[in-house]
């Protein structure tokens, strides 16, 4: 039995050569293939044109950039074509982003824009446009198809424009306009031929909602020009082109002077007027620095009643620059003269010492707004609708009485 085992078990041993124990020397080890994967039809490589140089592995494996936006035919007016924006296109969002920041505005020259309103009214002014965002075609229809030709439309996505859109109901249109030149604007007929010898001066309006409101006020008072010192926010703000409502393309406006600036960019024989809240006839308690319509009232001023073109006072003890007084009298009385001009203040800082020294230089006023004693200072937007529709009256009153004196008969 002994015999017949060991018989069993040599039948049993695996092939190997002698004193292999586990016999791993007779196990064959399989070998296969290398397993070739297949790209997707998008990722092979794409036939090559004769004398093109074949893409390395590397330039294959690295993410190809996305097709060129299709070009198509603008069906509601052939004469336009736009482009199709591709997915992933980001030329929206770079623009908007980057075209909502002063110091682009600044460096680049370029503004934004939003809205059918404001866009037409800035093609029609001569503004020129550079790129126009719409998310149908029906867009452009309402703007002038002349104006808009030299520009590049591209037709993208609602979503998109919505995503980056300041409006709570974005109608669908951004614009990006070269920066206007006032000297080279074309400012609406009807504007011009009702303009007056009326300039407003902004000083120090920090406001974007005040001073858009204020432009407004202007061009709807027939104001000849604006001009915006350097302490007021900046003109192309988006906030203050929405409050605007297409003032900035209807009356010149000009930013960013400094006071010498702004005397060489007034008329000869002109007359400046500060709007004030302090009211001459209301007893004073204390004296402080002078107030412009719609700053805060940190203490009542004492009335003025010196002469309009009274010397600078001295420092005082406190080192602060002397102040000139102007004599003082209701918005509402004479005081329009051809041309006129009004310096409205902002409600933080209130009217500067270099406005009311402007002022006293040309004989001005202060132009007081009388309110209800203990009410707070007027918003310097509604304190310069007041005072400049008030001008406006005087002036066509006094030139209707011009009118009336040259049709009088000449006796012999």
């Amino acid at each position: 039995m002994a015999a017949l085992g060991r018989a069993w078990r040599a039948l049993l041993r695996p092939r190997g050569a002698r004193g292999d124990a586990g016999g791993r020397r007779g196990v064959r080890a399989l070998r296969r293939s290398p397993v070739r994967v297949l790209q997707p039809q998008s990722a092979r490589e794409r036939p090559q044109s004769p004398g093109e140089r074949p893409q390395s592995p590397r330039e294959r494996s690295e993410p190809q950039p996305p097709p060129p936006p299709a070009v198509e035919r603008c069906a509601a007016a052939p004469g336009l074509w736009y482009e199709k924006a591709a997915p992933g296109d980001r030329r929206m969002g770079k623009v908007v982003t980057i075209a909502k920041s002063k110091k682009f505005r600044d460096n680049h020259g370029k503004i934004l824009l939003e809205g059918h309103r404001l866009i037409k009214d800035a093609l029609e002014a001569g503004a020129v446009p550079q790129t126009l965002f719409f998310s149908t075609v029906g867009h452009l229809k309402l703007l002038p198809e002349a104006e808009i030709k030299q520009a590049s439309l591209v037709k993208v996505k609602f979503e998109d424009i919505k995503t980056w859109s300041d409006l709570v109901t974005p109608q669908g249109l951004l614009g990006i306009f070269s920066k206007p030149d006032p000297a080279k604007m074309s400012y609406p007929a009807a504007q011009l031929n009702n303009s007056l010898p009326l300039l407003l001066i902004c000083d120090n309006i920090r406001d974007p909602g005040n001073l858009g409101t204020i432009l407004r006020s202007a061009a709807g008072a027939g104001c000849e020009k604006v001009l915006l010192t350097k302490g007021c926010v900046d003109l192309w703000e988006p906030k203050v082109l929405r409050a605007g409502m297409g003032a900035h393309f209807r009356v010149p406006v000009i930013a960013n002077l400094d006071w010498e600036s702004v005397a060489t960019n007034l008329p000869d024989g002109i007359q400046v007027c500060v709007a004030d809240n302090n009211d001459p006839d209301v007893p004073a308690r204390t004296t402080s620095v002078p107030r412009g319509a719609g700053s805060a009232p940190d203490s009542p001023k004492a009335p003025v009643k010196s002469s309009p073109k009274a010397a600078p006072e001295r420092e005082d003890e406190e080192g602060a620059a002397g102040i000139p007084e102007l004599a003082a009298q209701h918005y509402y009385e004479d005081w329009a003269q051809t041309p006129a001009a009004v310096v409205i203040g902002g409600e933080t800082h209130g009217l500067s010492p270099a406005a009311l020294r402007l002022a006293a230089s040309t004989g001005g006023r202060r132009l007081v707004i009388p309110v209800v004693p203990g009410v707070d200072s007027l918003n310097s937007a509604i304190a310069a609708g007041i005072v400049l529709f008030e001008g406006k009256r005087q002036l066509l009153w006094r030139h209707k009485q011009e009118d009336d004196r040259q049709k009088l008969p000449v006796s012999g």
